[in-house]
């Protein structure tokens, strides 16, 4: 069982290295090997651990971080949904998502947003996110990817 917890300061480094090794194993195919070395260069200390002073959630199994979630109040948007390669299929990446939405309703937020990967697209329709139209992502490194903006009403 997946344990959701936030995420400290202390929390950086794996959460960094949990979005490393899953964008490095998941988005091959979707992206070229220039894109993915672009996307996971440097380390926690180079901007990401300022992350984790959003919402961010890091989940775990057995007392390791497995899987990473945050939610950007600023623009009710969900993103940095990573699962390490040996637990994806496990229904963690599932589990985070359910808990950043509840987050979200938490807060009395009806709507949220995010930017799916072209590899994670599927897996958000099938939570019940709706949108197809390509798009660009400019992330704040500068790398621009591809990606699918997509929307989610949620219900009490």
């Amino acid at each position: 069982m997946l344990e959701i917890k936030r995420a400290t300061l202390h929390d950086g480094k794996a959460a960094f290295e949990i979005r490393r090794n899953a964008i490095l194993s998941q988005c091959i195919g979707d992206y070229t090997a220039e894109q993915m070395a672009l996307w996971t260069r440097g380390a926690a200390e180079d901007g990401y651990s300022a992350l984790l002073a959003k919402p961010f959630y890091l989940g775990w199994v057995n007392g390791e971080p497995v899987a990473t979630g945050m939610f950007d109040l600023d623009n009710n948007e969900i993103g940095a949904l990573f699962v390490l390669p040996d637990f994806t299929g496990r229904g963690y990446g599932k589990a985070m998502l359910e808990h950043l939405e509840q987050v979200a309703r938490d807060l009395a937020i009806e709507e949220v947003v995010l930017d799916a990967t072209l590899n994670a697209a599927r897996f958000y329709r099938l939570c019940g996110y709706a949108g197809d139209e390509p798009a660009v992502y400019h992330s704040p490194s500068g790398l621009a990817l591809a990606c699918i903006p997509m929307k989610k009403r949620l219900s009490g």
